[in-house]
């Protein structure tokens, strides 16, 4: 039980009148009936995680390493991956935009926010939560090459092969899924659901209503 439904019973309400166990009720209730399955349990992802990281570990090895996350439904992922490397590395950020708020991406990658490191003569690492298309990640490899890295190379913890459009190789990859609407583990809907722990699909009522 949470510390705001244990509290309930010693009368503390909220403005609108209810209790703080109706609230929390309410709230788990509507996530239920919009969440349709756990796909992925978090369990196995940290599996894959804390695998992935001793990959990189061995392979980056005395090389100076950048991991660039791709915002924002990637920070999870990098923030798990970085506490499982065994070696030093940078981080940076960069976010785009290819969804124009809607389900399907529209082709189109527009940087909204690049890098501040310089990633010259550095061993650049994409970190990625999902590969969908792939028309962004390979947009972000070929703008990444044009400045001067010893490599670039993919790392993302969920690849959803059957929607691909362009070839793209994922150099350390996750978890393998199929073609489903998921949320959880940064992935979003609109701007939520990242806070789930696991990898779930969303119920299609909820993004095809209008």
């Amino acid at each position: 039980m949470c510390e705001l439904c244990d509290n309930a019973g010693k009368g503390n309400r909220f403005e609108n009148g209810k209790n703080e166990n109706e609230s929390c009720n309410e709230r788990a209730n509507t996530l239920n009936d919009e969440v349709g399955r756990i796909l992925v349990p978090r369990e196995k992802i940290a599996e894959k995680v804390k695998e992935l990281g001793k990959r990189i570990s061995n392979d980056y090895k005395d090389c100076e390493l950048v991991l660039v996350g791709v915002l924002k439904g990637a920070f999870i992922f990098l923030a798990d991956l970085m506490r499982e490397l065994e070696i030093n590395a940078d981080m940076d950020l960069i976010s785009v935009s290819s969804y124009a708020d809607g389900t399907e991406s529209t082709g189109i990658v527009r940087i909204i926010k690049d890098v501040d490191i310089n990633i010259q003569g550095k061993h650049v690492l994409i970190v990625e939560d999902i590969v969908d298309t792939g028309l962004t990640l390979k947009h972000l490899k070929e703008l990444f090459s044009t400045r001067g890295p010893k490599s670039v190379k993919i790392c993302a913890i969920f690849d959803k092969p059957s929607r691909r459009k362009v070839n793209i190789t994922i150099d350390y990859k996750g978890i393998e899924i199929p073609n489903e609407f998921v949320i959880g583990y940064g992935l979003d809907y609109q701007g939520r659901y990242r806070n789930l722990p696991d990898l779930c699909v969303l119920k299609p009522e909820i993004y095809t209503k209008k």
